[in-house]
C-alpha cells in the first residue's frame, strides 16, 4: 500500500490538540496551545482534551467524540496528542476515515499513540511519532526537536545524525519508517493494526520495561517471522528500568544477538523515545538509514 504524507502546514492553519489516553494537566494544554500559537497557527483544544475519567482523560465515547471531530473538520491540518500513557487502543476499531480521506492531516504523538500510528498507516496515512504538550510546554524553543517538529511540520524535513555504537551493523538500506513503542506494538500483532515487516525500516523505544520482558517481545517479532523480512532496524531508548541482570548481560547487547544472523543496517542508542532528545519521525515515510563507520545518518525521501 502507498502511505499518503498529509499537506504541510502554513501559517494561519488550524491544529487541534486532543487527548485520547491517559489525562493531562490542563496546564500543559495551555502551555502547548501558546506554543503552537507562536508558530503562527490558529490552535483549539478538544473539549475533553483536559478531562478526567479514572486515569483517562474521559470515557471512550468522550475521547472519541473529540478525536473523530478533529479528524473529520475539513479546516484542521493536525492533530496533537496531548500525551501517551494508555487508552488509545479502545478507539482503534471505532475511528471512522471517511471525512479524512478527504481532508487528510497529520497526527502527532508517541508512546500510547503507537496505536493510533498503527492504524493511520493501516488506512494509508503517515503520520508523525513526536513529542506532545508536556515537552512543548516546559522546553524552550531552540530546544531541537522541537525546532525539528516545527520544520516537520511546515514541510523542512531535517536529515538526522547521531554518534555510532559498538554493536551497529554497518549498511545503507532503504525501506518505509515504521515504528514506535515496542509494548504498544506488540500488543497489536496478529491484529489488522499489526505493521507489516516487508520493506520496513522499525523503529522501536519503550519505557517501565524490564529486560526479560522487552527481550520477550523482541523474540515475538523473531519467531513471528517479523525480524528477517525488514530492510533496516533502529534500537532507540529504552528507559526507566531496573537492570535486574536477569538476562545475564545488558539489554542492547542481548537484542543484537538476536538479530545477528540478518544482513540489513541496524542501529543501537538511536535518539528516540521517552527521553528530552525524542527525534521527531515520519511513520510511514519513505527513508534511507545509513549506518557508517563514523555516524548513523536517517534521511527522509518521501
Amino acid at each position: 500500500m502507498n502511505i499518503q504524507l498529509p499537506s504541510f502546514l502554513q501559517k494561519g492553519d488550524k491544529v487541534v490538540i486532543v487527548s485520547p489516553s491517559s489525562k493531562i494537566d490542563k496546564e500543559f494544554l495551555k502551555r502547548a496551545k501558546k506554543r503552537l500559537e507562536s508558530w503562527g497557527l490558529k490552535v483549539s483544544v478538544g473539549k475533553y482534551a483536559g478531562g478526567s475519567s479514572g486515569r483517562y482523560a474521559g470515557t471512550i465515547r468522550q475521547r472519541l467524540q473529540d478525536l473523530q471531530s478533529a479528524m473529520d473538520d475539513p479546516k484542521v491540518k493536525a492533530i496533537l496528542c496531548s500525551r501517551g500513557g494508555y487508552g488509545a487502543v479502545h478507539l482503534v476499531d471505532k475511528i471512522d476515515f471517511t471525512a479524512f480521506r478527504e481532508h487528510p492531516k497529520w497526527l502527532l504523538g508517541f508512546s500510547d499513540i503507537t496505536a493510533l500510528h498503527n492504524l493511520f498507516q493501516k488506512n494509508g496515512y503517515a503520520s508523525l511519532h513526536s513529542l506532545m504538550a508536556r515537552h512543548l510546554s516546559v522546553e524552550p524553543e531552540e530546544d531541537p526537536c522541537v525546532a525539528y517538529l516545527k520544520d516537520i511540520l511546515f514541510g523542512n524535513l531535517p536529515v538526522y545524525t547521531c554518534e555510532k555504537h559498538k554493536l551497529n551493523r554497518q549498511g545503507t538500506a532503504e525501506g518505509i519508517l515504521r515504528g514506535g513503542n515496542m509494548a504498544v506494538a506488540c500488543g497489536l500483532r496478529g491484529t489488522p493494526y499489526d505493521i507489516p515487516a516487508e520493506g520496513t525500516i522499525l523503529f522501536l523505544e519503550d519505557v517501565s520495561e524490564r529486560p526479560h520482558a522487552i527481550e520477550r517481545m523482541m523474540y515475538n517479532l523473531k519467531l513471528g517471522g517479523v525480524l528477517e523480512k525488514l530492510s533496516g532496524l533502529i534500537i532507540g531508548q529504552f528507559t526507566e528500568y531496573e537492570e535486574d541482570c536477569s538476562l545475564g548481560k545488558e539489554l542492547y547487547p542481548a537484542l543484537a544477538d538476536l538479530v545477528k544472523e540478518y544482513d540489513y543496517p541496524v542501529c543501537f542508542n538511536f535518539p528516540v523515545g521517552h527521553v528530552t532528545h525524542n527525534l521527531p519521525l515520519i511513520n510511514g515515510a519513505k527513508v534511507e538509514l545509513t549506518v557508517g563507520k563514523k555516524n548513523v545518518e536517517l534521511k527522509f525521501i518521501c
